[in-house]
């Protein structure tokens, strides 16, 4: 098992193979079973399992052909075959072509009471066999999965794809299900699929988080992104700054947990430390770092980006939480930085448009200055090799300064000052990541016109190319929209308990999920999708 996967992987369209047909014996008896004694071999993407001789396939007139497994995400393609299908029963096996597959092999014998039986090369019939495949230029999340002769093969490029083809048979086979006859061969539509959660204005235990992970494995999301320092509070164990800390926090080792936990389920957590905004927990354990505008007031949430004490203390912060979350993935916010939101930044804080002339030259502004913040802290974070992301309304139109070319657009919003566009993005070639607050955030209260999404709109209505309220931009730009994120944002915290925003998000986490996946229009009504959801658990 590795890490969950990065970003970017190749999308290979994935073509349908031809029928499989199960054949049987003289007295009827499916092909796989014990009185048979035939041993069909694996699928040729297998490596290291002998194969032993098939006789010549014939239609078997003793089933119906099978038709397509119901799942969420729903599966991209099955061929259609004839045969009983599979469903684990005890004394059956879960083996795998090699040791790096141990983890899920583990996983999913557990989850479907059968035996893990490790690297095996012969075939019983009932066997669910878990391979790597030698399938270059596929997508790395892509995988095959072929029930035939009362056995299931599940292979792929990466253990990842593995892993996402034992969750589809987990979701065949609950409640005593049968996975049909046949070829599955499924990819996602996008690489980054995640659910991002504020624990700063909420405490959130550790147990509720974990549950999370596992229900998010199930609907084969890969990020968790805990927003966890913000006004409220600060909620993460710290050893350099202890002080900023609030009394209901998340220890190292709950968050390493987390993350060991999420990394079994190929999802890597990103951590955001939101800056320059948003830092009013930590500003209250250090008052001199507070922003002050010209009169002398304090500007909630604000850093003084002037102070080199400042920065100081940011790289402290981020150098700390990079060995705590080890994935390829970090948030640097940077969104609602308040100095920038008044009429004329420059009277308002004279300090900061000193600071950029002093840095920049003389027509800097301050704006240069914000930008140059971000960039600095980018550059912290890309010394430990991640892939980095910040909101749009840290991105500053007119700049001399220039955000990093590698800072990943996480758009959320089109109502700040001076909004701007996707288009004005994606058109200078910047990669995003679709949060859209029109349909993927549940804010807790329902402030400023916010309403609890229930996922019809989002199953309905939205596709990861809509960016920006309702309207989606053009196809030509898909390629640079790497997935997209439903979000929990605590602004209430008290206005619902974790049960009540668990039972919230339960089918607003299934519809983006089912959209991130395959954005095409789906073939199940919202009505059979949700009843689907309730079978499915």
């Amino acid at each position: 098992m590795t890490r969950a996967l990065t970003a970017g992987g190749l999308v290979a369209v994935l073509g349908v193979g031809a029928g499989l047909w199960a054949s049987s014996g003289d007295d009827g008896t499916p092909a796989g079973s014990a009185s048979q004694q035939v041993a069909d071999g694996p699928s040729a993407g297998d490596r290291g399992v002998a194969r032993a001789p098939s006789p010549s396939p014939t239609p078997s007139r003793a089933y119906p052909l099978s038709t397509a497994p119901r799942t969420i995400p729903a599966v991209r393609s099955h061929t259609p075959a004839r045969g009983p299908g599979w469903r684990p029963a005890a004394g059956r096996r879960v083996v795998v072509g090699d040791a790096g597959l141990a983890d899920e092999g583990r996983l999913v014998a557990g989850e479907l009471g059968l035996s893990y039986a490790g690297v095996r090369s012969d075939a019983r019939a009932g066997d669910l066999r878990l391979a790597r495949n030698a399938d270059r230029g596929a997508n790395p999340e892509s995988y095959t999965m072929t029930v035939r002769g009362g056995r299931v093969t599940v292979s792929a490029p990466s253990d990842a794809g593995v892993f996402y083809g034992t969750r589809t048979l987990k979701q065949e086979v609950r409640g005593g299900g049968t996975a049909p006859e046949g070829v599955v061969r499924d990819q996602p539509a996008k690489p980054q699929r995640g659910f991002t959660l504020d624990i700063a204005r909420k405490n959130f235990s550790a147990g509720w988080i974990e549950d999370r992970v596992r229900e998010l494995g199930d609907l084969k999301y890969n990020q968790l992104g805990l927003h966890f320092s913000d006004d409220q509070a600060f909620r993460i164990q710290s050893d350099t700054h202890p002080e900023i800390v609030a009394q209901e926090h998340l220890t190292k080792a709950q968050v390493r947990q987390i993350v060991a936990l999420a990394a079994q389920r190929h999802i890597t957590v990103v951590p955001e430390i939101d800056s320059p905004g948003h830092l009013g927990a930590v500003l209250a354990a250090h008052p001199e770092l507070q922003l002050r505008n010209a009169r002398g007031v304090a500007t909630r949430g604000a850093i003084d980006i002037s102070q080199k004490a400042s920065a100081n203390l940011l790289d402290d912060l981020l150098n700390e939480y990079a060995g705590l979350f080890p994935g390829g993935y970090w948030h640097l916010g940077g969104d609602e930085y308040q100095a920038l939101t008044v009429s004329d930044p420059a009277a308002s804080y004279p300090q900061l448009a000193s600071a950029a002339r002093a840095r920049y030259g003389p027509g800097a502004r301050v704006s240069d200055l914000a930008t140059g913040w971000l960039d600095d802290r980018a550059a912290t974070v890309r010394a430990h090799d991640r892939t980095m992301r910040a909101w749009n309304d840290g991105f500053f139109r007119g700049t001399s300064v220039k955000p990093a070319s590698d800072l990943v657009v996480a758009y959320w919003t089109g109502k700040e000052i001076g909004a701007r566009t996707p288009t004005e993005y994606l058109s200078a070639g910047r990669k995003m990541l679709n949060y859209n607050d029109e349909y993927l955030y549940y804010v807790l209260g329902e402030p400023n016109d916010f309403a609890y999404p229930t996922g019809r709109r989002i199953y309905e209505q939205w596709t990861p190319r809509v960016l920006r309220g309702t309207t989606p931009v053009a196809a030509r730009y898909d390629a640079q929209i790497l997935g997209g994120s439903l979000s929990v944002w605590c602004d209430l915290a008290n206005a619902q308990t974790q049960a009540q925003v668990a039972a919230g998000v339960r089918m607003p986490l299934r519809a983006t999920a089912q959209k991130l996946w395959d954005a095409r229009t789906p073939t199940l009504t919202w009505s059979q999708f949700t009843s689907l959801a309730n079978r499915l658990g």
